[in-house]
């Protein structure tokens, strides 16, 4: 079939956390395996834009001859991406949704869903949101947010929605403080991730409020570490293992398959943990 059974990674984390990124390092590691159960492996492609005589992305491809690419964590937009991406080689791109390639994502929009009709169970009236940056995620949990919000006739002030950057405990601890000087402060705060949400953790510890005493939080990955934290958070699980996996029989069937009908969304489902870090809200 003239395969080299190799698959090229295109990786490059904005917060700069590498293969220690809890959620991409456990999606990398579940897609290596699913592959290398037929024969497989993986390459990371070279992303130093300032290497001395680097080759695109579709160059490095075609020159190694990769027989498809996974994409993960990367600007989309990026000139090369795309040329990459519309070039026929068969892709598959996690949590972004791309014309013409395989796209595994978490159900971004359930997840939401499932946690903001909770808090609004635990009758939080007043609830905001520390996103992270402007992407398909993020867009795609802001607009179900505000949909449960106004379903649910709650009010949300334009104060109560902020950018932060996905794992930025800093930057969500900023926030956090911001929107505990407002006038008319929030019962419960939703973090981009659980890593932020630890950035809001602290700095509300360290102003003397109780979680969930004093006020609730929630998160989003359900990434292992939080099960050592106290209280132990309320978050949306995203099964890693699942888009690994999903995502390399996709790309793997694509590649042995010339005929393959491309399905171009595959949603994988998510899970509340209810922690506890959210209590019921008393007016």
């Amino acid at each position: 079939m003239g395969q080299t059974f190799t698959i090229g990674v295109l990786f490059a984390d904005k917060a700069e956390s590498g293969l220690t990124h809890d959620f991409f390092a456990a999606i990398l590691d579940s897609f290596m395996k699913q592959i290398e159960t037929k024969g497989y492996q993986m390459c990371f492609l070279n992303t130093n834009k300032e290497y001395p005589g680097r080759k695109t992305y579709l160059q490095q491809v075609r020159d190694r001859n990769y027989d498809g690419v996974l994409i993960a964590c990367i600007e989309f937009d990026d000139p090369e991406v795309v040329e990459l991406m519309h070039s026929g080689i068969p892709v598959v791109t996690i949590d972004e949704e791309v014309d013409g390639v395989i796209s595994v994502k978490s159900d971004n929009s359930g997840g939401m869903k499932c946690l903001m009709n909770y808090l609004i169970e635990m009758k939080h009236k007043r609830i905001a949101y520390i996103t992270g940056e402007d992407c398909h995620v993020t867009r795609t949990r802001v607009n179900t947010f505000l949909e449960c919000s106004a379903k649910a006739g709650l009010s949300v002030p334009s104060d109560y929605i902020m950018q932060g950057k996905f794992r930025d405990i800093n930057r969500a601890a900023y926030l956090t403080e911001g929107l505990m000087r407002l006038a008319d402060p929030p019962t419960c705060i939703i973090y981009s991730d659980d890593y932020a949400a630890i950035g809001g953790m602290n700095i509300l510890r360290a102003r003397g409020m109780e979680i969930p005493g004093d006020i609730s939080i929630a998160g989003y990955d359900g990434i292992d570490i939080m099960s050592r934290y106290e209280p132990r958070i309320t978050t949306v699980v995203q099964d890693k293992k699942k888009l690994g996996i999903v995502a390399a029989k996709k790309l793997m069937e694509w590649i042995e398959n010339p005929d393959y009908d491309l399905e171009n969304t595959i949603l994988v489902e998510t899970t509340l943990q209810k922690g506890r870090s959210v209590a019921r809200a008393y007016y």
